[in-house]
């Protein structure tokens, strides 16, 4: 199984070993972050790996943080959004 930054379980995305190997090997460039972030990077691949130095946000003592809860997939509901966010922080704790 690869695990994203953000918990994401990689293989479950339709993108994955398509338009995207997962943000650990494009370090944070994913196709969406170079499309829709300034930076084009994923801003918690960059918070939680290159600032911090983590592995993921998983050994980050401030998770889930307000960046972590903000980042919302447009295309998901609220309800969505609130259940995702316990899948990937239990994803994330069990890594």
């Amino acid at each position: 199984m690869t695990l994203s930054a953000c918990g994401l379980i990689c293989d479950d995305c339709e993108f994955f070993n398509v338009t995207c190997t997962g943000c650990h090997l494009v370090k944070g460039q994913t196709f969406w972050a170079k499309e829709m972030m300034p930076g084009k990077v994923c801003p918690l691949y960059d918070c939680s790996v290159n600032t911090k130095y983590f592995k993921d946000c998983g050994d980050c003592p401030e998770l889930p943080c307000k960046l972590f809860v903000e980042m919302k997939d447009p295309n998901s509901t609220e309800e969505e959004h609130k259940a995702g966010l316990v899948r990937r922080v239990d994803s994330l704790k069990k890594s």
